[in-house]
């Protein structure tokens, strides 16, 4: 194993039992919603938040740092490793990458009565899920298909096929909303995140995936004509 999978490498440790009142948020979207921006909003409005980092097998980027942004790896074989050893609480492949969350940083900070983002994929969520069912979780969703286009359009960074394949791939993201407990449309920054704060706070009803008109506009946006 490389230097680097020796300091970030994950010892096996009995679980801990989270205070009472500690929480754990669940935040998911399809490429191009705009979680990242609201998770660092949120966490700049409260920075006693604390936010997972997730192990990936992606590239790092220019204006990403090791154990800030991510913890990169160096090999498909190392995010292996910590997977068999039971280190991720969840992991998924998206985009031809594999993405972890750290258990141990999870229930660190749950232990310490902290609250805990998770910005994952809705595959993760499904597994975060099922290891504690009491995870809040929240999808966020584009005003519009045609906005999801706009913004990966916008990125000026991908080629023609691989915004194409975004697209599907977020259109077929957006088909498991009604696994979450809330659903955030992020159109307007700062009321994507008012309604986000409403339902850190435990008042976010307007925001449940049970509400009848919520799901009537998701359900017509997603019968627009497939792209």
């Amino acid at each position: 194993m490389s230097s680097r999978a020796s300091r970030t490498r994950e010892r096996q440790r009995e679980p801990t039992s989270p205070v009472k009142d500690a929480k754990l948020f669940v935040i998911a979207a399809p490429s191009g919603a705009g979680k990242t921006t609201l998770v660092h909003a949120m966490t700049r409005h409260h920075p006693e938040l604390r936010f997972s980092i997730s192990y990936t097998t992606r590239p790092q980027r220019r204006n990403e740092a090791h154990g800030v942004d991510y913890l990169f790896l160096e090999s498909e074989d190392e995010f292996r490793q910590l997977e068999q050893s039971g280190a991720l609480l969840e992991s998924a492949r998206v985009f031809d990458n594999l993405y972890g969350t750290s258990r141990g940083q999870v229930e660190e900070h749950l232990a310490n009565g902290d609250n805990v983002i998770l910005e994952i994929d809705w595959q993760g969520a499904q597994q975060v899920r099922q290891s504690m069912p009491e995870a809040i979780t929240i999808f966020i969703l584009p005003p519009s298909v045609e906005e999801l286009e706009r913004r990966l359009r916008s990125r000026g960074t991908d080629s023609e096929a691989v915004i194409d394949r975004r697209l599907r791939d977020a259109l077929s993201d957006m088909s498991h909303w009604r696994e979450f407990d809330y659903v955030i449309f992020n159109d307007e920054l700062d009321t994507a995140v008012a309604d986000l704060e409403a339902v850190f706070r435990g008042e976010g009803d307007a925001s449940r995936t049970t509400g009848a008109a919520l799901a009537e506009r998701i359900e017509s946006m997603l019968a627009a004509p497939n792209l």
